[in-house]
């Protein structure tokens, strides 16, 4: 029995494929886990959207140029980001109205260079990921993104919680919230580049938002909040990629089910947020 088990355990590892699209899974996991938190905290779940639709036609740009993917796509976001900013500082749009205007010129930008030039450029494989085809190069590419970005958020923790929770204390305090702004919204970009091959244009946003969603339900603690997305993150990616080879599905698309069934557990039985458990306290109030 326990050899069988076992089997089970280890019989999809034994591809290189497969090894690498784990790898590849867990560092995009991991780095979204951990900025959603923020992204969660902050109400910039649609900024998240926004890049990852903008970097569109960065991707297929590269595409047609022979480049890496990865250089078209950190252009357009961080494009993207200034775009944002500019529109919310020269006019009295509001952050939502901006978003919009530009990730959905940019999406469509995208989608006109795909169009016109069909054969050159794999639509599927931009938008929804090609995980189980990620290469030694890709996947150096995405652990060193994954790193350089997981750094900074990490030696930049207070400053960016603190912004957070009290945007006025922390310019009181001397900090640029300014800076930090930007600079948080460039990492946001860079992190949509690293999960870009994993998970591609579309499911990536999922990853952006669910693991501190989920995380946000459990625990009150922003410390405990960083450890349950990391930890929800990487568990979905690998029971996701499980998912993909026995049953035979998408593994992106598996990873992201697999982490909002997480979402729907947390919503329900959460200690103190779940569905049940407030019920509860409520019948017992009466």
């Amino acid at each position: 029995m326990i050899e069988t088990v076992l089997n089970a355990l280890l019989e999809p590892f034994s591809y290189g494929f497969m090894t690498h699209a784990l790898l590849a899974a867990l560092a995009a996991a991991l780095v979204c886990s951990v900025l959603s938190c923020w992204l969660v905290l902050m109400g910039w779940s649609l900024m998240g959207d926004a890049i990852s639709h903008a970097v569109l036609p960065g991707v297929a740009l590269s595409y047609l140029l022979g480049l890496p993917f990865a250089v078209g796509a950190l252009a357009f976001g961080l494009g993207a980001v200034l775009l944002i900013g500019g529109l919310r500082s020269t006019t009295n749009l509001k952050a939502d109205t901006a978003i919009g205007v530009v990730f959905t010129t940019l999406f469509a930008l995208g989608l006109a260079i795909v169009s016109k030039t069909p054969s050159e450029v794999d639509l599927g494989h931009i938008l929804f990921g090609n995980v189980l085809g990620t290469s030694t190069a890709e996947l150096v590419q995405v652990g060193a993104l994954g790193v350089l970005t997981l750094a900074i958020v990490l030696y930049l923790r207070k400053d960016l919680t603190l912004m957070a929770f009290d945007p006025v204390h922390a310019h009181a305090i001397g900090i640029n919230t300014r800076v930090l702004h930007f600079l948080l919204l460039g990492l946001l970009a860079l992190t949509v580049v690293t999960s870009l091959q994993a998970m591609g244009i579309i499911l990536v946003v999922a990853m952006l938002i669910i693991p501190g969603a989920t995380a946000f339900l459990l625990t009150r603690r922003f410390g405990r909040m960083l450890v349950w997305a990391s930890g929800l993150g990487v568990a979905s990616a690998v029971a996701g990629l499980y998912a993909a080879y026995y049953f035979d599905v998408s593994a992106s698309a598996a990873i992201v089910l697999t982490q909002a069934l997480a979402f729907a557990v947390a919503y329900v039985a959460a200690p103190e947020q779940g569905v049940i458990p407030r019920a509860r306290a409520r019948r017992t109030a009466v």
